[in-house]
């Protein structure tokens, strides 16, 4: 630990021979994350310039993307810096900035997916009350709730470990996540139930509704016309498979915590490094393809001469 002017420093201790691989850890990194910006701006910005796809569910595809940049920006830049660093280390009281909004952002991801779900249960449930139901208002506050909510509920937690002494000051990972618990002398049952209800708040609630949801779809489709099945799986399934994709990478988040000495350092880098590539990678290449209106403009937009 190093104390300047009474700020306390934590070591990140899940890098891996970063001495002798910095250089290509900073290349691939900024790649990927030129990439993550680049590939979700063109989504966001097709939805944001073409009126026909000023539909509800083109836009909690906009927001859940533009959520993806906010939670990559979180944390790829600090990993540029330690790279490039002789020693990885982030102030304390960054650290908890970093674990407060990369777990809100998260959190946002979950009810963005179950704004969707939503949308998509009105469109194909009640398609006669879905003008009434999915209004501007409803979209706006939906979207609202969808970045407060974990924000203020995360803010909890985070506030309570500020104030608890320290035992510890190296972190097992590279930037930080649900391990900053492990630095505290000690873990109150109070702090447990805390986190259980935001988690449930955030995460199981949210994954609940939606697979409720996405089971009444399948169940009125199931009655219905072939073509009526076609376009309910052709809007439904990309959702789920981001939904799946995302849970899983946060179930391994929060079970690594509990395993961290089990797990061997490389495979908990790059476990944890896939939380910040994959999804923000796969989403719009998902989105660009398997949409329908959003993969006919993009083929206008790369291949302008081939659709004049």
């Amino acid at each position: 630990m190093d104390e300047e002017l009474n700020v306390t420093y934590v070591t990140l201790d899940g890098h891996v021979e970063v001495d002798k691989y910095r250089f290509l850890y900073f290349v691939i990194l900024l790649t990927v994350y030129i990439l993550i910006i680049c590939s979700n701006s063109v989504i966001v910005y097709l939805i944001w310039v073409h009126s026909d796809l000023h539909e509800p569910m083109y836009i909690f595809i906009a927001a859940l993307l533009v959520n993806s940049v906010l939670l990559c920006t979180v944390i790829y830049p600090k990993l540029f810096i330690d790279f490039l660093s002789e020693r990885q280390i982030i102030s304390y009281q960054a650290c908890l900035l970093q674990f407060h909004l990369f777990y809100s952002l998260g959190g946002s991801e979950f009810l963005l997916l179950a704004g969707m779900a939503y949308d998509r249960y009105v469109s194909i449930c009640k398609p006669l009350q879905y003008p009434n139901i999915m209004r501007k208002t409803t979209i706006s506050i939906l979207l609202v709730l969808a970045w407060i909510l974990p924000a203020s509920q995360v803010a909890v937690p985070a506030g309570i470990i500020a104030n608890k002494k320290l035992c510890s000051f190296t972190l097992k990972g590279v930037f930080c996540t649900n391990t900053v618990y492990k630095l505290q002398c000690d873990v109150l049952k109070g702090q447990l139930i805390q986190d259980m209800v935001v988690l449930l708040n955030v995460a199981i609630i949210p994954v609940l509704f939606i697979l409720f949801t996405y089971t009444r779809i399948l169940m009125i489709t199931h009655r219905s016309s072939r073509e009526v099945r076609r376009k309910a799986t052709q809007t439904c399934l990309p959702h789920l498979i981001v939904l799946t994709n995302f849970t899983c990478l946060c179930a391994y988040d929060v079970i690594a915590a509990q395993l961290e000495s089990e797990i061997p350092k490389i495979v908990r880098l790059i476990m944890t490094l896939q939380i910040v590539m994959y999804q923000p990678l796969f989403n719009p290449i998902l989105y660009g393809l398997k949409m329908k209106e959003i993969s006919k403009h993009l083929k206008r937009l790369l291949f302008p001469v081939k659709y004049i």
